[in-house]
């Protein structure tokens, strides 16, 4: 889930997500099945959630409406606000998300923790938010994925607010929605793994 706007540096490069054609939306038996083999057979994926906006006074979220999971090659989203979404999405996520040999990694992570349990009974295992576990000594403040982004790629990660709290409920996703989704999650990953591969042993 996205966190609030960060001030980074517009005069850097825009950092480039993965690339669209490589974003599966999970519609079949078979793209789970596919979407099940691929996330299970890394050591670490990203993770992130996005919900439907509240705005009514006392409403309450019937999120999270999309599941994001991403490995290095490919982003694979989940829509869980019809029956059939969510009976495709159970098929994956419950198995992936308590899998303890993989480390989910993502960015302020604790609501969609509590969503996951609420909505599917999930009870997620390995989980690392690289909010706090990047924050450096002296700082107080969590690390969001824009300030990641800058500190370790030299890159400005573009946040739309427009795209952010658009509808994630909807059937049907714009690009812009499903691009703006499946970055959270594998810039994530290409974090966690640039940070790894470059902090002493």
């Amino acid at each position: 889930m996205s966190a609030a706007p960060e001030a980074v540096d517009d005069d850097l490069p825009p950092y480039v997500g993965i690339d669209l054609a490589n974003v599966r939306l999970v519609r079949s038996e078979h793209d789970a099945l596919e979407a099940l083999a691929d996330l299970l057979a890394g050591d670490a994926i990203g993770f992130d959630t996005e919900s439907k906006p509240t705005f009514a006074k006392g409403e309450v979220s019937t999120g999270p409406h999309l599941v994001q999971l991403a490995t290095l090659g490919t982003a694979w989203l989940f829509q869980t606000a019809t029956p059939a979404g969510n009976a495709l999405a159970v098929t994956v996520l419950k198995p992936v998300l308590e899998d303890e040999r993989v480390l989910k990694v993502g960015f302020g992570l604790g609501d969609d923790v509590r969503r996951l349990k609420t909505k599917f009974g999930i009870e997620l295992r390995n989980v690392l938010d690289l909010s706090t576990a990047l924050r450096r000594r002296g700082e107080r403040n969590p690390l969001g994925a824009r300030s990641a982004v800058e500190r370790f790629f030299g890159q400005r990660l573009q946040k739309s607010k427009r795209i952010t709290t658009t509808n994630w409920a909807l059937p049907r996703l714009s690009d812009k929605q499903l691009q703006y989704a499946a970055d959270d999650a594998h810039a994530a990953l290409k974090i966690y793994r640039h940070w790894k591969a470059n902090s002493p042993a």
